[in-house]
C-alpha cells in the first residue's frame, strides 16, 4: 500500500482553530459499514446512535501544559516542548529554533526557572537540565500552556505564547482527564459532557476507562512512500482490572466495544493482540493499524477527522474501508464540516 492512497484535499477555511463554545454542539457524521451510509447527526445526539448494553470506553490521560517560551542565553527567544521525562526537572524536547541550541546552551523561563541543553537527541531533540524548581513539572500550570497541534495558528506567533491560555486550559481537556502525562488531547473526547455522559449511563451504555498518554509518535508524519515501513513511536498505556473485565464481560455476551478515539483503540488493539484478550496492565503500544488489521476488541470507533496521509487516518480507513472513509471525508468537506482537533467528530458503526 502506498502512503499517497490515503491523501484527500481539504480547504484549509475547514480546519478548526476554535472549540464551539458548547462541547456537545459539533456535529455528528454516521457512518454505516453494513450499507455505506453517510448521514449528519448532532454529537449531543449520540445517545440514539449507541445501543443500551455497548461498553464507551474512553482515554482519561491529562494534556499537560507542555509548551514552554523562554530566552536563549546571549538574547533570542525561543520555544519548547516537552515530550518525554527522563528523570525529575530533566526533560526531552523539541525545540524552536533547534540551530541555537547546541549542548551547554542555557535558557531562562518565567518563574526565575533555567535550563540547560545537556544533550542531543534523534529528530532534532535535546535534553534539557532545569533548575529554579524542586519539580519543574509542578510549575507547568503556571508557566507554560497547552500544546495546541501546529495547524491551530489563531492567537501565537512564533515564539509567543497564546492570548487564549484560559480557553484552551479548559477546552483541549476532557471532562474525564485524570491521569496526566499527554502532550496532546485524545480529541474524540472533547465532545463529551458530563450531562452528555450521564444521559448516556441512563439510557444504558456502560463506561470503562484506560490511559494512553498521547505522544509525539501518533502525529509523526509518515514519509515513507510504503505504508509498511512507518514506524510508529512507543506510546504508554495503562489498563485497569476493572475494564479488562468490563471488555471480557461486553465480548462474552456479544455487546458491543465502543472506543473513544484512535488512541484508545490502538490501545485496546495492542493489548489483545497475541491472546486476542485485552490484558490488564501497562503496556507500550508500538502497532500501527493498517488495512488488513483484524480488529480483536473494537466493535464501534468514535473519532474526530484526522490529517490526511497520517497514521490515524489510516487506522480509521482499517476500520471502515478506504473507499468509504473517503467518500465520508468528502461528503463531511462538501457539508461544511469542521475538521481536525477543534472540529466535529464521527462515528463509524
Amino acid at each position: 500500500m502506498y502512503v499517497r492512497d490515503f491523501d484527500y484535499a481539504l480547504p484549509g477555511h475547514l480546519i478548526a482553530q476554535y472549540p464551539l463554545p458548547e462541547r456537545d454542539a459539533s456535529r455528528l457524521l454516521l457512518v454505516r459499514r453494513e450499507d455505506g451510509a453517510v448521514l449528519d447527526r448532532q454529537f449531543r445526539d449520540l445517545g440514539t446512535v449507541l445501543r443500551s448494553g455497548d461498553l464507551l470506553v474512553l482515554n482519561d490521560t491529562t494534556v499537560i501544559p507542555a509548551r514552554l517560551y523562554g530566552v536563549r542565553e546571549g538574547g533570542g527567544k525561543a520555544e519548547v516542548l516537552l515530550i518525554a521525562e527522563e528523570a525529575r526537572n530533566r526533560w526531552w524536547v523539541l525545540a524552536k529554533p533547534g540551530r541555537s541550541l547546541p549542548v551547554g546552551r542555557r535558557l531562562s523561563f518565567p518563574e526565575g526557572v533555567t535550563a540547560e541543553v545537556v544533550d542531543r537527541g534523534t529528530e532534532g531533540r535535546r535534553l534539557l537540565a532545569f533548575d529554579g524548581a524542586e519539580d519543574i513539572f509542578t510549575l507547568l500550570p503556571r508557566i507554560g500552556e497547552m500544546p495546541l497541534p501546529p495547524y491551530v495558528k489563531r492567537g501565537a506567533t512564533r515564539h509567543e505564547p497564546s492570548q487564549d491560555r484560559g480557553i484552551d486550559a479548559e477546552r483541549y481537556q476532557t471532562v474525564y482527564a485524570k491521569d496526566a502525562g499527554a502532550i496532546a488531547a485524545p480529541t474524540a473526547g472533547l465532545h463529551f459532557t458530563e450531562s452528555l455522559l450521564a444521559d448516556l449511563e441512563r439510557h444504558g451504555v456502560e463506561m470503562a476507562f484506560l490511559t494512553l498518554h498521547v505522544g509525539v509518535g501518533t502525529f509523526k508524519p509518515v514519509t515513507a512512500a510504503q505504508v509498511r515501513e512507518h514506524r510508529m513511536a512507543p506510546e504508554r498505556y495503562t489498563i485497569s482490572e476493572q475494564t479488562a473485565a468490563a471488555i471480557k464481560r461486553a465480548k462474552t455476551e456479544g455487546r458491543r466495544v465502543v472506543a473513544v478515539g484512535t488512541t484508545t483503540t490502538r490501545a485496546l488493539e495492542d493489548a489483545a493482540l497475541t491472546t486476542s484478550t485485552v490484558r490488564a496492565g501497562e503496556g507500550t503500544a508500538c502497532l500501527f493499524i493498517t488495512p488488513g488489521h483484524r480488529f480483536q476488541v473494537v466493535d464501534v470507533l468514535l473519532t474526530n477527522f484526522h490529517l490526511p496521509r497520517s497514521t490515524l487516518f489510516i487506522l480509521v480507513c482499517a476500520f471502515a474501508g478506504r473507499d468509504l472513509v473517503l467518500e465520508a471525508y468528502a461528503k463531511a468537506i462538501q457539508a461544511r464540516y469542521r475538521f481536525y482537533s477543534y472540529g466535529d467528530a464521527m462515528v463509524i458503526v
